[in-house]
């Protein structure tokens, strides 16, 4: 796992560097000195950031925006001071993992694995929900080329589905497609 490293304390980040790099499954890179967060990620393509703030930073939590709702890393986040405004700002910004920096480097790759769990159990879910949607929006579609069926040609709704299954194995493609097709020669 690459785990790139956004730290303005060089003594604190070339310590916790160390403490990661005895993993031998973790490579361990740092953010280069004049580089953005997002170009660095762009650029060195890590699995997960690790973004450490001696007081909260809220143009660091717009670049973790950005990272975020493109889908790309999870984000632990370190910080010196407990401030819960600023934590649930944070975590609405898509911070996988907040975090108060009294903990000693040893104990952060657990922190680093669960930022990752809950970072693809939350892609998971985007993922499953945007599925949802789209089968609903299909159902939808088909519901309205069945009833389209029925009043045209005076079919059933059993039938009218019939006619469209029909339809899309007769040409290869899917039922949702033919539904779009039908509606899409309606007019207005």
């Amino acid at each position: 796992m690459r785990v790139l490293l956004a730290d303005d304390d060089a003594a604190r980040a070339g310590a916790l560097a160390r403490v990661l790099a005895a993993d031998p499954a973790l490579e361990v890179v740092r953010l280069p000195a004049g580089l953005a967060l997002t170009e660095a990620v762009a650029q060195l393509a890590p699995d997960i950031l690790i973004v450490d703030m001696a007081r909260p930073d809220r143009d660091a939590l717009d670049s973790i925006r950005r990272i975020a709702a493109a889908g790309l890393r999870p984000v632990a986040l370190f910080v010196d001071q407990d401030d819960p405004a600023f934590m649930e700002e944070a975590i609405g910004a898509g911070v996988s993992s907040y975090n108060v920096l009294d903990v000693k480097p040893p104990d952060v790759k657990p922190i680093l694995r669960a930022a990752v769990a809950l970072f693809r159990r939350h892609q998971a879910s985007e993922a499953a929900k945007a599925s949802a949607e789209a089968r609903l929006a299909e159902r939808a579609v088909i519901d309205r080329a069945k009833a389209l069926l029925m009043k045209r040609r005076r079919l059933s709704e059993p039938d009218a589905y019939r006619w469209l299954r029909r339809q899309a194995m007769d040409r290869g493609r899917r039922i949702a497609d033919i539904a779009e097709s039908l509606l899409a020669e309606e007019p207005p």
